[in-house]
């Protein structure tokens, strides 16, 4: 199974952008750190940088930090325990992906995110187990 997420606005602090499904149906609002364009050469300031972009395996596993089961992205370079979880604005999230329900166009966080992230770890349990094939996030 494929997901992508799109990133789509470009701030000092953050990135926003989408989490889509296997089917291109935008399902949640996504924040990451600065996009530095690591893909290109770009720097990475620990923290603060979002991922590079490409294609990464993702699986469950458990999250001592989170106390629970989570989605996590495989051999990110530069980047260790890359992790979708729940985030509102960029001091959450140190590399990881959040997501949201909502978005806030004043402040430019998501909101919702505990509500999101329930929501994506059960759809994505299911889609594994239906599937029984690996699970791929391609960042663009």
């Amino acid at each position: 199974m494929e997901v992508s997420l799109e990133r789509k606005e470009f701030f000092e602090d953050r990135t926003l952008g989408g989490f889509y499904d296997e089917d291109g149906k935008f399902r949640w609002y996504s924040l990451e750190d600065k996009d530095r364009k690591l893909e290109e050469g770009g720097i990475k300031v620990p923290g603060k940088t979002a991922i590079a972009r490409g294609r990464y395996k993702m699986v469950l596993a458990w999250s001592s930090k989170r106390k629970g089961l989570v989605p996590l992205l495989l051999n990110v370079p530069q980047f260790i325990a890359i992790q979708i979880h729940i985030a509102n604005d960029p001091t959450d999230v140190e590399g990881c992906i959040g997501v949201g329900k909502a978005y806030d166009p004043h402040s430019h966080n998501i909101t919702q995110s505990t509500i999101a992230c329930e929501e994506c770890y059960l759809w994505l349990l299911a889609k594994v187990i239906e599937s029984k094939n690996d699970v791929w996030i391609t960042i663009r």
